[in-house]
């Protein structure tokens, strides 16, 4: 399994950004990948989750209203489109999958993971 994250960048508060995760090598029909973010000198925490058989959709309480999930199937690619930036959620993003339908957001569930991309929210 490959998870490929992009899309992070340097932006002002109330800002918008998209990050996008290119996942490949699941041999399992349903899966469940996660958005964590890790800043400096604290721990990873959970964003939000989407299952690929319902595309139901989990959401930490510090992003919901803020963040949105979602998935492109022809792509094979899930998206985390953040919205209303603040500089609390300065950190570097993950993506990280686990082959299960239901997902929780707890980082030592998730086998696979992709590299980071860094989200700055500065004026």
């Amino acid at each position: 399994v490959q998870l490929q994250a992009s899309g992070g960048g340097l932006v002002q508060p109330g800002d918008s950004l998209r990050l996008s995760c290119a996942v490949s090598g699941f041999t399992v029909p349903y899966y469940t990948i996660a958005w964590f973010r890790q800043a400096p000198g604290k721990e990873r925490e959970g964003v939000a989750c989407i299952s690929t058989s319902d595309s139901s959709t989990s959401y930490a309480d510090s992003v919901k209203g803020r963040f949105t999930i979602s998935r492109d199937n022809a792509k094979n690619t899930v998206y985390l489109q953040m919205d209303n930036l603040k500089p609390e959620d300065t950190a570097v993003y993950y993506c990280a999958g686990v082959n299960t339908i239901v997902g929780v957001l707890k980082a030592w569930t998730y086998d696979y993971w992709g590299q980071g991309t860094l989200v700055t929210v500065s004026s």
